[in-house]
């Protein structure tokens, strides 16, 4: 039985004004309605699953109660749908076909051809970087199969000559990858699944030939013009009781217009014109011309919905993404064919702004009974950002689109747990591992997050020896004022670094097998989640890629860097979408453009309207160069933007548009999106602007008045002021009293940052480590300065920073030292060094640290202390600041120092910095009298007295308030300038 009638093609296309899913099942409805079984035996391919949702909510919509519904069957993914397997692979056929190959196989046994060919070539490359490219060349690969392009074509290609080396070597490595490949499929028995759905889809065209089905049979809404599909869809054209439904074919654009798309054939010159593959209406052109269908067989559906925009919209919209050669007609247009009346546009200044505005156009949706919104979008950031905004209204949102698992909670664990063990537990991976939110959730996350501030506390500063041994040791090191730190980490520690052994044995063995990794990261990840790492739709993804990449990673790469593993699980977690449980608020959605398709909403929020978002930038192909993929026939990597173009055109189909744009994202100005551009240059003047969205998302966090702070000025009671201070703090004392009030009154001190790059401070602690342990155990010795500094230079813990820049600075500085202590042992001898002390002076205990103490030949005290940077300023000195080798004079000359007694008659600062000759190394002194305006230093001690007496009478024994950045010029270090709101206040008065 053959279905030869004389109807013609039955091909139909819905406007894009038209509510598409609803307008569909209408007719449907109309033609086959008055028999309900006749609905029911119906089929109706479509092309996704999102679709497929969207006709049957259309048919609950129009039967008004019960209703068989019809099949509907997804065609448009080469993973076919399950529904349509008895359809399209039925078990009595005589040649049935192989499996389709799994896709993390495929991916695996190519990145594992990749690796090998790259490695012949002399150019090896790591496992992550053989697992994205392998992505890469399946997708060509898949190009091939569904444009059905025979390899013997790409065999007989001869344009080696007219490619850049870089091309010619790509194409010769896919050329061996893409021979080795069926071999692979032939041995594990299956076939590619691109191949087994064209073949399917077929067979399917040719047993409908022979024996029609029995219901009516819809192919609508599909695009996709593979040669497969077309076949399919010409032959659901010619049944009797056969549709195909386009959405948004352009049926009444002028033939020149229409004929300037292509695809062109060459001119008897063997010039061939380029097609415009960006233009929304190229793919079904495409998909019509291998239908053998002509454009003058379509006819427009009759039937509507009550969700239609007007027909003036339909027709400003085809007149707005006219091919650029045409549009100089817009001048010559009426009004009416220019008006875009129901969209408005809005222009907001950051995507924060942006996303802000549109929860606010939602949730002004919801104040009409049964009014419906949607936003469509291909940013998944913009798209989060609203759905946290309509949170604080408490309305759930679902984002159909989903998040990467790579961005998920159990996605960035695993990321983590790889990027910690490949870093030899560094501070900074470590933490962040055991700060994660999965972490011994539930009732033990409050101790353990409490031992997890004590390590923080304990790893601050510059990085620990590699691995967890060199965490032991830090934890056991350091001076005793960290004692008490590490002393609460070293409780904690053991049951952490228990959790994190396996995982550090496994990865500290090299290039090894992936699963072996992979099963440890899995064990780790139970061990320090439990089975909470595996709840929820991101978790049980997570499981599932895991045990899949376990099972296949014997058909990748023999051998893995550990350093690859969690780049290679990003690349893999990327592409696994994680869509939430349906349950959101059954009025608003939030679709991506695949899942916008055959959607429909009262009003449509069209957001990211930038260039480069939407459309995106297309992605580059490494392996065909543009030129080789034109002759292959395949799509150019340009065809996307035509895609996004079409889903563009029917988002703006719907009864009311807004759309949306932030003039700069995270980094820079962004550039309007070519398809905003032409809406604005085709209406003019009459382009609608929505003012009061902008300044309703503006205002709604606008707390309308500004109080910003007053200069801080703390004036606590006199007798609840400290009575001690060093004579490092008298200069913050003076300069910036208020940072010194957060430090000893509310007690509140800086920390360094985690894997913090060495500072000054801790260079200067180095240098006076090697110089006091010189001094004590070797006398000074100048033979075995050197080999002690080349000591810590050697230590693991050494940053390699310092190794690699400060190293030879330090050896020629301590060169110097060792020259210049030899040099002056005949006018002076070393006293003592490192030593502490206290004096009561002016009502206060001042306390001090020398670096070292010489005693003259005439008995005299000289005050050595150690600068790794410059000196500070006779400047300085002379306004009272920096007097702290005066004050050290001070307590020595009272006796305070142990073994020190005897008049300051001399104060050198010995610096390490570079000295007028180019070296390292000089001494310098406030009291030089070669300098200009000195302080004689006779009268050195006296002036230190005189200024830290008036110091203390003001802030410690008097009531002076504590004003902060009392002389900034002398208050160069900022601790505390965020808690004093410096930025609020600072250069007001100069205004």
């Amino acid at each position: 039985m053959s279905s030869t009638s004389q109807r013609g093609l039955a091909l139909y296309t819905i406007p894009a004004q038209r509510a598409f899913a609803d307008a569909l099942v209408a007719g449907l409805m109309k033609r086959f309605g008055g028999d309900p079984m006749r609905v029911a035996r119906g089929l109706i391919l479509l092309p996704n699953n999102r679709g497929r949702r969207a006709v049957q909510d259309a048919f609950v919509r129009a039967s008004g109660g019960g209703l068989l519904l019809p099949r509907l069957v997804t065609i448009g993914d080469p993973a076919l749908d399950e529904a349509a397997g008895a359809m399209l692979d039925p078990a009595d056929d005589l040649e049935p076909l192989p499996p389709p190959v799994d896709p993390l196989a495929r991916r695996m046994i190519l990145a594992r051809l990749v690796s090998e060919e790259r490695a012949r070539r002399g150019e090896p490359i790591a496992a992550d970087e053989a697992v994205r490219l392998a992505g890469a060349l399946a997708r060509t690969l898949d190009q091939l199969l569904v444009e059905e392009v025979a390899a013997t074509k790409l065999v007989e290609l001869d344009v080696a000559r007219e490619l850049t080396s870089h091309w010619e070597r790509a194409l010769d490595l896919f050329r061996i990858v893409s021979d080795r490949w069926p071999a692979e499929l032939a041995r594990l028995g299956a076939m590619d699944a691109a191949t087994r759905r064209a073949i399917m889809l077929r067979r399917l065209a040719a047993r409908w030939k022979e024996t029609p089905p029995t219901g009516f049979v819809c192919a609508a809404g599909i695009t996709d013009p593979a040669p497969a599909v077309a076949t399919l869809l010409r032959r659901v054209a010619e049944l009797d009781e056969g549709l195909v439904v386009f959405q948004d074919l352009a049926t009444a654009m002028p033939v020149e217009e229409w004929d300037a798309l292509g695809p062109h054939e060459p001119d008897a010159s063997g010039f061939k014109a380029r097609s415009i593959e960006t233009h929304p209406q190229f793919q079904l052109k495409l998909l019509l011309e291998r239908m053998s269908a002509g454009r003058g067989e379509v006819s427009v559906w009759r039937e509507g919905s009550d969700h239609d925009a007007s027909v003036a919209r339909g027709k400003a919209i085809a007149n707005a993404f006219a091919p650029a050669d045409f549009t100089g007609k817009w001048t010559d247009l009426e009004a009416p064919d220019r008006r875009l009346t129901g969209i408005r546009a809005v222009e907001l200044a950051t995507p924060a702004d942006e996303a802000q505005a549109i929860a606010l156009a939602l949730r002004g949706a919801l104040e009409v009974e049964g009014r419906t919104a949607a936003l469509v979008t291909p940013d998944r950031t913009l798209a989060e950002r609203v759905a946290a905004h309509c949170a604080r209204w408490g309305i759930d949102v679902d984002d159909t689109a989903g998040r990467p698992l790579a961005t998920r909670a159990p996605g960035t664990l695993l990321t983590m747990l790889a990027e910690a063990a490949a870093q030899d537990f560094a501070p900074l991976a470590l933490l962040a591992l055991l700060k994660h939110p999965l972490v011994q959730s539930g009732e033990p996350r409050t101790l353990w997050l409490d031992g997890v501030r004590a390590l923080d506390r304990a790893l601050r500063g510059p990085r620990p020896a590699p691995g967890l041994a060199g965490v032991d040791a830090h934890l056991l090191d350091g001076d005793e004022r960290e004692a008490p730190i590490r002393a609460a980490a070293r409780q904690v520690w053991p049951e952490m670094r228990g959790l994190l052994e396996p995982l550090a044995r496994c990865f500290g063995d090299g290039d090894q097998p992936l699963a072996a990794m992979i099963a440890t990261l899995r064990e780790t990840a139970e061990a320090l989640c439990g089975f909470a790492v595996w709840a929820g739709p991101a978790g049980r993804a997570a499981a599932e890629l895991l045990a899949d990449l376990e099972l296949r990673a014997a058909d990748g790469p023999a051998l893995v860097d550990p350093a690859s593993v969690a780049p290679l699980l990003r690349t893999l977690m990327e592409e696994v979408a994680i869509r939430p449980p349906q349950g959101g608020h059954p009025r608003l959605a939030i679709y991506g453009l695949i899942e916008a398709r055959l959607q429909t909403a009262d009003l449509t929020i069209l957001g990211s309207l930038n260039e480069g978002t939407w459309p995106a930038i297309a992605a580059p192909d490494p392996w065909l160069a543009p030129r080789i993929r034109a002759e292959l026939g395949l799509p150019g990597l340009d065809r996307g933007i035509g895609v996004a173009a079409h889903d563009f055109a029917n988002a703006l189909g719907a009864p009311e548009v807004l759309i949306t744009r932030a003039r700069r994202d995270g980094r820079s100005p962004t550039l309007a999106s070519r398809f905003w551009l032409r809406l604005e240059a085709l209406a003019g003047d009459r382009f609608v602007r929505d003012p009061d969205l902008a300044t309703w998302a503006a205002s709604i966090d606008n707390p309308g008045v500004h109080e910003p702070a007053s200069r801080p000025e703390p004036a606590p009671a006199v007798e609840d002021r400290p009575r001690q201070i060093s004579v490092t703090e008298v200069d913050r004392l003076k300069a910036d009293p208020y940072a010194f009030y957060a430090r000893r009154m509310l007690r509140l001190g800086a920390i360094d940052p985690v894997d913090a790059e060495p500072s000054p401070a801790w260079r200067g602690n180095q240098v006076h480590a090697i110089l006091e342990t010189w001094f004590r155990e070797d006398g000074a010795n100048p033979e075995t300065l050197r080999p002690r500094a080349e000591a810590l230079l050697g230590d693991v813990r050494t940053h390699p920073m310092i190794r690699a820049l400060w190293g030879p600075r330090l050896i020629e500085a301590v060169d110097w030292i060792a020259r210049e202590v030899s040099d002056r042992a005949g006018e002076r001898s070393i006293l003592a060094v490192e030593g502490k002390g206290t004096l009561q002076l002016a009502g206060v205990e001042l306390s001090g640290r020398f670096d070292r103490i010489d005693r003259l030949n005439d008995g005299g005290l000289v005050v050595v202390d150690y600068k790794t940077g410059q000196p500070p300023s006779t400047a300085a000195v002379r306004a009272g600041f920096s007097l702290q080798l005066g004050l050290l004079g001070m307590i020595a000359e009272a006796g305070k120092f142990a073994g020190v007694a005897g008049k300051a008659e001399a104060f050198e600062y010995w610096s390490l910095a570079r000295n007028r000759s180019g070296g390292f190394g000089f001494v310098d002194s406030p009291c030089d009298p070669k300098k200009k305006d000195p302080i004689p230093g006779d009268e050195f001690v006296a002036e230190a007295r005189r200024n830290f007496t008036e110091a203390a009478e003001a802030w410690l024994t008097g009531a002076a308030p504590f004003t902060a950045k009392l002389k900034p010029e002398f208050a160069p270090f900022g601790d505390y300038d965020q808690l004093m709101r410096r930025d609020e206040w600072y250069g007001r008065e100069q205004r």
